[in-house]
């Protein structure tokens, strides 16, 4: 095992809004503070009572997905809790994914792309 996952990511152009109405669904706490985001305009998260956790990130000019549309895919990533990102950085690429950002030196997380080219994160516990 390489990592845990932390939290489905879904892009969207209100992220407060979207997280409340997820939040009247499933029940749970809108921007719990937790270490691993940071929290604000373009970032709001739901800790579900289940466990899982939501995440809602601004993306500039979305345009929603259209059911069953090919041109208007399903938007979303997956974050997984590593901790030694450097160590899981080396494995995934082993395993066949591809680093699209490794950010700044320090930053607690990166983003790849699996090898059919969907992203997801390795985010520092």
């Amino acid at each position: 095992m390489i990592a845990d996952l932390q939290c489905v990511v879904l892009d969207c152009a209100d992220p407060g809004r979207l997280a409340r109405f997820y939040g009247s669904l499933l029940g749970g706490t809108v921007d719990q503070p937790d270490r691993r985001w940071a929290l604000g305009e373009g970032w709001s998260t739901l800790h579900a009572p289940s466990g899982l956790v939501l995440a809602f990130q601004r993306v500039a000019d979305h345009r929603a997905p259209r059911w069953p549309d090919p041109d208007r895919p399903q938007q979303f990533h997956l974050d997984f809790g590593v901790t030694d990102l450097d160590r899981a950085q080396q494995e995934v690429l082993a395993a066949g994914a591809a680093l699209l950002d490794a950010g700044p030196d320090g930053r607690s997380w990166r983003v790849y792309a699996d090898p059919a080219g969907h992203p997801f994160c390795l985010v520092r516990h």
